[in-house]
């Protein structure tokens, strides 16, 4: 399922009334999101990175379920989960305690930094223009349209924080199915909050699950934490697993996370030539070559299984 003229994301129905929002690149989205409908109610996961790709995600939701909005959930802080929050200021937006305290602390200066500086901007969209054209890379044309999205919408961007907050989980329960919105702690950020639908064994994991495209790692982000979570996780009846990056996976895609994350915090200070065929043809394989750098454990976990 894909509208013609959207360039944010393709919509691909999971289950009756559930729907994933891939992100498209070089659009506005750049994470994943979604919408699942209670019967009585429809919950909105993530809101991208900019306010058109949240508005188109809006007007699918509403369309497609033929109801408005009742929840909105911001994943984890992250900009590319929660910039698009300004489209939907007049519903409830929920996430951790955790994850509103970050967006408070780290992105308003952010964001008054980035509008100060769209001239810039658009100097450095220029040279990658230039590049461009005597290239031809097609990556560098993904990268040029995401800035050019970037630029669109930060004039009349606002931070828009979630107004309502929850400890470790809540339970939303429609008059068709049944919601679990929970978090283990962070793994992959400070926080990381996840949707779980029992009945339909579907879940939205926001960053801490990549399929198919290697994951980002941040100066919060703990990586014997983020195993863990995610082998907690693995104990629930799931299926359908939707991630917070790359295309719809199942829960298979949980173990490779684990084994991921595993073989990076096992050749940490080696010498890597080479991609192991296992992750060779994920997307943006350079990260890979990041990671091994950027790998930690926090001090006082264990490396030992």
């Amino acid at each position: 399922m894909n509208d013609q003229f959207n360039k944010h994301f393709m919509l691909e129905k999971v289950r009756d009334g559930i729907y994933a929002a891939i992100s498209k690149p070089g659009g506005g989205a750049v994470a994943n999101a979604g919408f699942v409908n209670l019967g009585d109610g429809v919950i909105v996961f993530d809101t991208f990175n900019t306010q058109q790709a949240s508005k188109a995600l809006r007007e699918a939701a509403e369309r497609i379920t033929k109801q408005s909005i009742t929840w909105v959930v911001n994943s984890h802080y992250h900009g590319d989960h929660i910039r698009g929050n300004q489209t939907f200021k007049d519903i409830s937006i929920l996430s951790s305690e955790t994850t509103l305290e970050k967006m408070k602390e780290i992105h308003p200066s952010r964001i008054e930094k980035q509008k100060a500086d769209i001239d810039g901007l658009s100097k450095y969209i220029e040279s990658l223009e230039k590049q461009l054209h005597e290239s031809g890379d097609s990556t560098l044309q993904d990268q040029v349209s995401f800035l050019h999205e970037m630029k669109r919408s930060l004039p009349d961007l606002e931070l828009t924080l979630p107004n309502e907050t929850f400890m470790e989980e809540k339970n939303i329960q429609g008059t068709t199915r049944t919601a679990k919105l929970f978090t283990l702690g962070g793994g992959h950020s400070f926080c990381d909050s996840m949707l779980y639908l029992p009945e339909d064994k579907v879940i939205f994991m926001g960053d801490l699950v990549f399929v198919q495209c290697h994951p980002t790692f941040f100066d919060e982000t703990d990586t014997r934490k983020w195993m863990d979570i995610l082998r907690e996780v693995k104990q629930l009846d799931i299926e359908i697993v939707i991630p917070g990056h790359g295309d719809i996976g199942t829960k298979d895609d949980i173990d490779t996370m684990i084994l991921y994350l595993k073989h990076l915090l096992s050749v940490q200070q080696k010498e890597i030539a080479e991609i192991p065929p296992l992750y060779k043809g994920w997307l943006s394989p350079e990260v890979y070559f990041q990671n091994i750098k950027s790998v930690k454990i926090k001090k006082g976990t264990s490396v030992h299984e």
